[in-house]
């Protein structure tokens, strides 16, 4: 597991290191200093000219102090300092003096030269304005130099905590971050300016910040290992689970299809899918496994049968908002007593109606929104829940004591006073019609062999994302579909067991 701090939170933790451990911040500076340097050698990086960026603050007097050990190195190193004498930190004052000491010149003008190497030590992880004037001009220029890029600890222009651009970033090859990686850094857009992110502990102590609920997190293969229902040799269907999947209108039964093959292929025991009547011949056809009950009317009396049934209800996929598909959504939201995902047109006609979104508290539901469908949910604007995704999350999941689902290019995952979960898998290839069919069912699958909707959740994203970069590698990045998506399922979860991969 990996944290992502925000820039307050990173903020305290050096603080406590600081003055709670007595670690002096010169010596975090030069172990900072040195952890860039050893980034640059390892990856053989040409130093013949090498051109660093610093600012008034201690990222700045990280440039210098990287500046110095370059050229004790032998490196011919041009240091820029752009930000304000009377601005300056202690440290950022120290490390200017050892500089010029080891015969190291400053300059306060950026020459657009052939650098080998272009280092950003310009701003922190503290950044929160737009960056304007001289400083845009300086990034700008950095931008066109056709030399390798470093950005210490983020690149300058990055937010730490949102990933927004404030104007505009350093686009850097690589990014050397401090002790643990910032939200920023895998978030989009910030995380399209850090290249290749590492982490490197210059000693830290995050113990405490870390341990908050109101932290964010990814997990690795060994993780989701870790989280993997277990698969008794002595057991049968009805070990692993019965999913109710309540989908698919007239002319969409395809999204009941790859909802409940997902399900099936990733170890439900059973799945019953309640669905029109028009779609009945289709998906005995499609998928044979799953039990097909089918509708004309409303009968509250057939469903309250099929909810006793479940171990795990699933509704939404292709379900239509039809006033027939209100009245199955609202008795449910009444009689459900077991799990219940709520995808696609099961959010949309809560977001049509704030007395249903009421009977959501006190149950244990999941809901899989992608941001369009969050903003008809919250009743804020697009722009506003981009920036604000980690709040956003907080507040919804305290309102109604859901888990919460925001699918987008990075995924999040949060539930009542939990830490958010960032996924890291998956890939743009996925953006088609039917993934998010596939992402309820395989959490559906999950929860119906025994993880609650938060663990559920957190490892179906993984899980999901990890067959659309299996599909992506086998069909490339413009010919995967939803079908292909939930047919690599498979192979994700082997690539679990094994242990391999680079998520």
């Amino acid at each position: 597991m990996n944290y992502l701090l925000n820039a307050e939170q990173m903020k305290a933790a050096d603080h406590y290191t600081i003055t709670q451990l007595c670690v002096p911040s010169s010596v975090l500076m030069e172990r900072a200093a040195q952890a860039c340097v050893d980034y640059i050698e390892e990856n053989d990086w040409d130093t013949s000219r090498v051109c660093i960026v610093s600012g008034s603050g201690n990222n700045g007097g990280d440039g210098f102090a990287i500046g110095r050990i370059l050229l004790s190195k032998g490196a011919d190193v041009t240091m820029v300092f752009a930000g304000r004498m009377e601005s300056r930190t202690e440290e950022t004052v120290c490390q200017m003096e050892l500089f010029e000491k080891a015969g190291g010149v400053i300059r306060d003008v950026y020459f657009c030269q052939e650098y080998s190497v272009v280092i950003d030590a310009l701003f922190g992880v503290g950044l929160s304005r737009e960056i304007t004037g001289r400083y845009l001009e300086m990034l700008e220029l950095m931008n066109a130099s056709p030399g390798r890029k470093l950005a210490v600890d983020i690149p300058s222009g990055v937010s730490a905590s949102t990933g927004e651009v404030l104007g505009c970033a350093f686009r850097a090859d690589a990014t050397v971050t401090f002790q643990e990686y910032k939200l920023g850094l895998m978030v989009y857009p910030g995380c399209e300016y850090a290249g290749e992110v590492t982490a490197a502990d210059i000693g830290i102590d995050s113990s405490a910040v870390t341990k908050e609920w109101k932290i964010t997190y990814t997990i690795d293969i060994e993780d989701a290992k870790k989280m993997l229902p277990e698969r008794r040799e002595d057991s049968n269907k009805g070990s692993f689970g019965r999913i109710l999947l309540i989908a698919g209108c007239k002319g969409m039964a395809g999204a009941a299809y790859l909802c409940a093959y997902a399900a099936y292929l990733t170890g439900a025991g059973l799945v019953q899918i309640y669905t029109v009547e028009d779609n009945r011949a289709i998906l005995q056809q499609l998928i044979p496994e799953a039990i097909i009950t089918a509708y004309e009317d409303y009968n509250d009396g057939e469903l309250r049968e099929k909810l006793s049934w479940a171990d795990v209800v699933c509704i939404g996929p292709g379900l239509g908002t039809s006033e027939l598909s209100k009245n199955i959504l609202n008795f449910v939201l009444n009689h459900v007593k077991v799990p219940c995902i709520i995808d696609a047109d099961g959010l949309n006609i809560l977001a049509a109606d704030r007395n249903m979104m009421e009977q959501l508290k006190g149950g244990d539901y999941v809901l899989t929104p992608h941001m369009k469908e969050l903003s008809r949910l919250t009743n804020q604007p697009m722009d506003y829940l981009k920036k604000n995704r980690i709040s956003v999350m907080n507040r919804f999941t305290e309102q109604y004591g859901v888990t919460l689902i925001q699918k987008d290019a990075r995924t999040f995952v949060g539930g009542t006073r939990k830490p958010t979960y960032v996924n890291r898998s998956g890939n743009a290839a996925m953006a088609k019609a039917g993934s998010g069919d596939v992402l309820s069912g395989v959490i559906a699958a999950l929860i119906a062999q025994g993880k609650n909707g938060y663990e559920a959740a957190v490892l179906g994203v993984y899980l999901h994302g990890l067959a659309g970069d299996a599909a992506r590698d086998e069909l490339g990045r413009y010919s995967v579909l939803a079908r292909d998506l939930a047919g690599h399922i498979a192979s994700a979860i082997r690539t679990i067991e094994n242990g391999r991969t680079e998520y």
